[in-house]
């Protein structure tokens, strides 16, 4: 089973390991650097799965959360944060936005599998 994820993050680096701990467990991974690129880049593909950073420029994580949100066709899919940040507040804020789950970054890549495996499955 291929499941498509799309993954918004301002870093190359992160975007790569995402991408390298995905890919050999079957994913199709797109990638976005910001907020704004990732609404342009839902409008090319349809994710099973979209993980985001909170800190980026242009448009952050919780911006991206709620243009995704208002997206009819995206209302149920999970959206998964990826971030350095570990604040009880921010978690919450993310929750209310819409956000299915938390990563702290760094991520152990066979953790991040299993949870977009259940997030998605």
């Amino acid at each position: 089973m291929s499941l498509e994820v799309l993954a918004v993050d301002d870093s190359r680096t992160m975007r790569d390991m995402i991408r390298f701990a995905l890919e050999p467990a079957g994913f199709t991974v797109h990638t976005a650097e910001d907020g704004v690129h990732g609404t342009e880049v839902l409008d090319a593909i349809d994710p099973d799965v979209i993980i985001t950073d909170i800190n980026m420029p242009r448009m952050d994580g919780f911006g991206f959360i709620d243009a995704v949100r208002d997206r009819g066709q995206y209302k149920a899919t999970p959206i998964l944060v990826l971030t350095t940040e570990a604040a009880p507040e921010m978690k919450m804020r993310a929750r209310n936005a819409g956000a299915t789950g938390w990563i702290v970054k760094p991520f152990d890549p066979v953790k991040l599998v299993k949870a977009l495996q259940m997030v998605a499955g």
